[in-house]
């Protein structure tokens, strides 16, 4: 069962979604938690450049994704940050279109990898794992937003459509985005012609979108809790956030280059 409910509130739209259980990490081992840390998070090891996709284009196979430009830089960090190949390329990936179409953000990989982690140990939550393409090999979809337990009560805006209950509305995918605030939201960062909430690379960059205008510069403290705070209105969650941003930015930075 996922363990925590969040709330992102959009003009005009609310989010409300649902965390994870507790996650592992290469170095802490089971129940690890990130060292305490203060805004703004240290950006993770710069993406190398990539060819963005261009918009309008044909659709692009799964074996060809974008995202893959960045393989190396990925392999490179995987293991000892205990983050999927496949996700730490959407999140590279993201961060370097950002930088591209909103430059003055500064939003840095390392903080949508902090979202995934706390969301969904990137895509891992209930036994799933993470393909190759960035989708979890079982559909990650939060409980029944039916206003029970303390959650806040949505009805079903989008006839089952993402979330499969009619009903009520569910948070859904790696970063548990609900239908409302994906379809205002939603981007098909890897070209195949879908923006899919269950894939990492559209997840990502939708995130990345959403933050960047919520809270404009991210490298300044109080721009940096105005949009995590926007993106849920928990101070736990977003400390929760920022400690594995800064945990995933100094990390990163420790170990080997890669190209």
């Amino acid at each position: 069962m996922l363990r925590r409910f969040w709330l992102l509130l959009t003009p005009a739209l609310i989010l409300l979604a649902s965390c994870t259980p507790l996650t592992t990490s290469s170095r802490g081992g089971a129940g690890f938690v990130p060292p305490l840390a203060t805004a703004p998070p240290t950006p993770g090891v710069e993406p190398p450049p990539v060819q963005l996709l261009v918009a309008g284009g044909p659709p692009v196979a799964p074996d060809a994704r974008p995202q893959q430009q960045l393989a190396t830089w990925a392999e490179s960090m995987s293991d000892e940050l205990n983050i999927p190949r496949a996700a730490l390329q959407a999140y590279g990936y993201a961060q370097q279109s950002i930088a591209t179409a909103m430059p003055r953000c500064g939003l840095t990989w390392s903080l949508l990898a902090a979202i995934g982690q706390v969301e969904s140990s990137h895509g891992r939550h209930g036994g799933a794992r993470l393909d190759e393409t960035g989708r979890p090999t079982r559909p990650i979809i939060g409980l029944p937003l039916d206003g029970t337990g303390g959650v806040r009560r949505i009805p079903d805006t989008d006839g089952g459509d993402l979330d499969g209950d009619q009903v009520w509305d569910r948070a859904v995918g790696p970063l548990q985005f609900i239908p409302t605030t994906w379809h205002r939201w939603q981007v098909d960062a890897d070209g195949d012609g879908v923006a899919d909430p269950q894939d990492t690379d559209d997840a990502a960059l939708t995130a990345g979108r959403y933050l960047c205008s919520a809270g404009g510069d991210l490298r300044d403290p109080d721009r940096f809790w105005s949009a995590l705070l926007t993106y849920n209105q928990s101070r736990s969650y977003g400390q929760e956030v920022l400690d594995y941003a800064d945990y995933y930015g100094r990390t990163s930075r420790e170990l080997p280059a890669a190209g």
